[in-house]
């Protein structure tokens, strides 16, 4: 095969000039995911053997490009996974929380105010908490944050940097709802999180303030002063966009938003603050050519670019610094040192290097559904503008009011369907849903967006010290308003969002790297790219489904029969356990029939037996009568032996359990293997108090 010829591999190679170098971040990030990938906690050793060998290969092989070539990918995965090893291993152990109710101090980080929908309560974040039981006394301050909720009753409200004391219930962070689903104790191990609890009384405050908390007191003053005015879901909306306090947009709220593929409208990302810096561009360059010394003498276009740069990094600073945002601003820094140094701005090349920084700094972004969407989102438009800048050229033409607007409604198109097309199977693959009409709504909605509701939403920010961002406030929620009811109509179509099954992981990597080969590699050989993408979007359909689920504490268990997933007897605290399996199956949830805590089914060919409550503990089990599967509650006790059996002893050891067809009982702990994030068997976490003083 003549294309396999070291020529040819190495003329390929060379056309691609310096794109070569867009793939450096693709490297360390397969690096990464390799790391995470293995179900055991692999050591560095192999990883600086591939270091040594790709260096001693590039080295070696300068004179060929393909040896050149290879050799950089080898160093750049050897890196990548010896980064998230080390990132991995500098985190801090996970603490042993009460088993009972406890009272606890510590200072306030972060304070979210929680829709009506779940209680209307605040939400604290704890910092160096200390716990008063008799087996805590004298220990240091946690290293690692707490999540707690407050009665929706409590009369106080701290804020943040003060010190508080409240009686409260604890849980560590909770296994995933089914092996392969999302993983929160990863989450939590990278992001500093120790656990999560609810107070049991009032909340009370030993000191206010404090030193260190003064960024996040003024985010939190500014969500307050913008929830003044604007109580409602505008006011949500509206905190979201200006500080980056999500947690008060009711649930119904998001659906509407995400049926209608207009969700990136309720995160800080990049569209954010595109629009707060065309803000402060187009006044400041508008306020110096008032001045005919500065329009004739000042580098105005310099002026206002570096003013809009800095108001941009306050931005991103002030709304919590969101990944999107941080990849947003960094490209943005790029292109005004472009602009002040007279050189024109490579978008791929600047791309990579920024996500190349991120890869470096936090190589676990590289799973993070925010960092997938981002990037692909901005490669769709980057690759996609190389190829059609000069078909919109024609059709701008000499300019005209027909032609401008014409090419101002072809741009606005084709940003939305080439932003929404880089995202639609990343979104599959995390969230399971298909949103056809994400066009129409986005052309409507982000022109809205652009020229009314960020431009009054700066404006509010810059009068609020003077006490009159209500006026302002107050249009802006009309904007926010008007897009409210878009998303609400658009939702309200039919096939505005159909549900998909989960995609394994293999198949978001197939996605991810079909993306980068269309996007980021030069000539007709992109469209190879095509191949992965599509084997990695129907793998969907192409994986085994799980015929009986089990939660990890028992609580709840389902099954997999016509056409629907029929729940057992749970309580509200399993609601987001069976919401879980509901979009990773993408079936609708019907309740199991039960007599006497005892149903039998067959899920798609398979009996099962389960029990779904036992207030016996077991003592007396029913006859197996032929079940290939028995789910109990309670322990099994030596029940239908030879079959697949889960109890509650399965599950404590194990996690949750998924059960197919062919006979295979998988679970949560042989599913993950043996890593750093993942608790053995009985272990409570990491004691709190000194270890004694050796002799």
């Amino acid at each position: 095969m003549s294309f396999m010829r070291p020529e040819v591999i190495d003329g390929v190679l060379l056309a691609q000039g310096r794109r070569l170098f867009c793939w450096l971040p693709v490297g360390v990030g397969l690096g990464a995911v390799g790391y995470f990938a293995v179900p055991f906690e692999p050591g560095w050793v192999w990883a600086v053997c591939g270091l040594a060998m790709g260096l001693g290969g590039t080295v070696l092989g300068w004179r060929s490009v393909r040896w050149r070539v290879l050799g950089l990918v080898v160093v750049c995965a050897s890196g990548g996974f010896l980064d998230a090893w080390g990132e991995a291993h500098r985190q801090v152990p996970m603490p042993a929380l009460p088993m009972r109710a406890t009272v606890l101090s510590g200072r306030v980080a972060q304070v979210e105010a929680l829709p009506e929908e779940r209680g209307g309560a605040l939400r604290l974040t704890l910092r160096g908490v200390v716990f008063e039981t008799g087996l805590d006394i004298g220990m240091d301050p946690m290293r690692r944050d707490l999540r707690l909720r407050l009665r929706a009753d409590d009369p106080v409200a701290p804020h943040v940097g003060d010190v508080v004391r409240v009686r409260a219930m604890l849980r560590g962070v909770p296994w995933p709802s089914w092996p392969g689903g999302r993983d929160l104790q990863r989450e939590a191990w990278f992001s500093g999180l120790g656990g999560n609890g609810y107070a049991l009384g009032p909340v009370s405050v030993v000191s206010a303030g404090g030193g260190g908390w003064r960024l996040a007191a003024v985010r939190e003053a500014v969500g307050r002063r913008i929830m003044a005015v604007l109580p409602d879901q505008r006011g949500a909306i509206a905190a979201t966009v200006l500080v980056g306090e999500s947690s008060a947009i009711a649930p119904g709220v998001r659906q509407a938003f995400a049926a209608s593929g207009l969700a990136h409208l309720l995160a800080v990302a990049g569209l954010h603050l595109g629009l707060v810096m065309g803000c402060v561009l187009v006044c400041v360059r508008g306020g110096l050519a008032l001045s005919e010394r500065a329009a004739l003498f000042w580098p105005c276009r310099e002026i206002a670019a570096v003013c809009a740069l800095l108001a941009g990094a306050g931005y991103v600073v002030l709304t919590g610094a969101h990944l999107p945002a941080v990849r947003a601003l960094g490209m943005a820094g790029f292109a005004v040192l472009a602009l002040l140094t007279g050189r024109r701005v490579m978008s791929m090349r600047v791309l990579a290097l920024v996500a190349l920084g991120i890869l470096v700094v936090s190589p676990v972004m590289v799973l993070d559904v925010s960092f997938q969407m981002s990037f692909a989102a901005v490669m769709g438009l980057v690759a996609g503008y190389e190829v059609l800048r000069e078909p919109l050229a024609r059709v701008r033409g000499e300019g005209g009011v027909v032609r401008v607007a014409g090419h101002w409604l072809a741009a606005s198109g084709l940003t939305s369907l080439l932003a929404g097309l880089a995202t639609l199977p990343v979104g599959v693959a995390h969230f399971g849903v298909v949103q056809p009409w994400f066009v129409l709504a986005n052309l409507v909605a982000v022109p809205l967006a652009a020229v009314w509701v960020m431009p009054c939403g700066v404006l509010a920010l810059l009068v609020m010290p003077l006490g009159l961002e209500g006026p302002v406030l107050h249009v802006m929620g009309w904007g926010i308003g008007g897009i409210m009811v878009l998303a609400r109509w658009v939702a309200g179509w039919p096939l505005a969002q159909e549900a998909v099954p989960a995609m394994p992981g293999w198949g978001v990597l197939l996605v991810l790297l079909g993306l980068c080969v269309v996007c980021v590699w030069r000539g007709r050989g992109r469209w190879l790219g095509v191949v992965p993408l599509g084997v990695g979007v129907m793998s969907v359909f192409l994986v085994a489904r799980p015929v009986v689920l089990v939660a990890p504490d028992a609580g709840v268990m389902a099954v997999r029969a016509g056409g629907a997933l029929l729940v057992g007897l749970h309580s509200g605290l399993e609601r987001a356990v069976v919401e879980d399996w509901a979009r990773g199956l993408a079936l609708p949830v019907r309740d199991l029939p039960c007599a006497g805590g005892v149903c039998r089914v067959v899920a798609v060919g398979v009996p099962v037996l389960l029990r779904v409550v036992d207030g016996r503990d077991g003592a007396e089990v029913p006859a197996c009568g032929g079940a290939r599967v028995f789910v109990s509650a309670s322990p099994a006790r030596g029940a239908c032996a030879g079959q697949v059996v889960v109890d509650r002893f399965s599950v404590w050891r194990e996690g949750a359990f998924a059960v197919f067809g062919d006979g295979r009982a998988v679970s949560d702990r042989t599913w993950r293997g043996a890593r750093l994030w993942v608790p053995e068997v009985g272990f409570r976490g990491m004691p709190n108090l000194r270890m004694a003083v050796a002799e």
